[in-house]
């Protein structure tokens, strides 16, 4: 091989070395954010519960009003 094809070879490896290191800096950042959005739907739920449970405590005490 000349010269200008290993320099050829070596500009391109570089640039894939880049592109994967880009490329796992972007895979961490989307794992991050994926884990971010499940612990806030796991607190949304967790606030939907609490809020379900409040609601049929208040429509059990109406209905126990409305029996009396």
């Amino acid at each position: 091989m000349d010269h200008a094809r290993l320099q050829q070879l070596s500009d391109k490896l570089d640039l894939l070395i880049d592109r994967n290191r880009q490329l796992e800096a972007d895979n961490t950042r989307l794992r991050q954010l994926q884990e971010d959005w499940q612990q806030e739907r796991i607190q949304l739920m967790q606030k939907n519960d609490h809020a379900r449970h409040k609601v049929e405590a208040m429509i059990s005490r109406l209905r126990a009003l409305e029996q009396h």
